[in-house]
Order: C-alpha cells, then sequence, then structure tokens
C-alpha cells in the first residue's frame, strides 16, 4: 500500500491560488486542498493523509473509510510532529511520501524511509493522475 502524507498549510501557503482564497476563508482553502486529495485519491489508489497545524487541546483526527484522513494538531504542536512521528511508525512498512515545502521536515521523513516531493512535486502529481 502507497500513502501520501501531506503537510497541509504548507502546501496552502505554497499554492498561490489557495494562499489567495486562505487570506479570505481559510476553511474554504483547507476544503479546497482536501477535495483535490480526494479526486487524487480516488484516482490513484493511493492512501492520503492530511495534517493541520491546530489549535485544540488534543490531536483531533477525521475520517470516513476510503476517505482521505485529516489530522489538526492540538495547540502548540506543529502538524511537522505528526507527520514525522506517522513516517516513523509506517515508513518501513509501506511505501510513503510526504508533501512539504519544510525542508528539516523532509531530512527526518527521508530519514524515517519515507519519499519526499515538493509543493509543486503535489501538484504536478495531482495534475497526473487527473491526465491518466
Amino acid at each position: 500500500m502507497r500513502y501520501l502524507i501531506v503537510d497541509g498549510h504548507s502546501i496552502i501557503f505554497a499554492w498561490p491560488d489557495l494562499r489567495k482564497l486562505h487570506n479570505r476563508r481559510p476553511g474554504l482553502a483547507r476544503d479546497a486542498l482536501i477535495k483535490q486529495l480526494r479526486d487524487y485519491q480516488d484516482w490513484s489508489g493511493d492512501g492520503v493523509v492530511v495534517v493541520f497545524d491546530g489549535r485544540g487541546e488534543r490531536v483531533s483526527s477525521t475520517a470516513d473509510p476510503h476517505d482521505v484522513q485529516i489530522f489538526y494538531a492540538r495547540g502548540g504542536q506543529s502538524a511537522d510532529s505528526i507527520i514525522e512521528r506517522l513516517a516513523y511508525k509506517y515508513g518501513k512498512r509501506f511505501q510513503i511520501t510526504v508533501a512539504t515545502s519544510d525542508l528539516l521536515e523532509m531530512e527526518t521523513a527521508n530519514a524515517c524511509g519515507a519519499a519526499c516531493i515538493s509543493p509543486e512535486g503535489l501538484h504536478q502529481r495531482l495534475q497526473a493522475v487527473r491526465k491518466s
């Protein structure tokens, strides 16, 4: 099984259309990213996990069976720590790719056995699966 783990806010701020939407309505930017990732998951067969920085007291997650898994970090915790933990825990058992613009996070994910792609690489991957 292959998984794509996405650093949600890193991608939103790297893509001009989502960044502009986030400046007006952050929730809509998250929803737009999730919709694109859901389409990718449906077409590619890869499992998709998206992690956002959060504000709550604990880590929360939402997912319906066969849907994109969504995690929100707790307040004071970055999405990076959750992504790194997932890469460490599952990197040796599954083929994992982490999408982020954070170079330190990429290094850590690579050390855990995950491949990494930039926001531009993710955009190209989403476009390619639509064309196939």
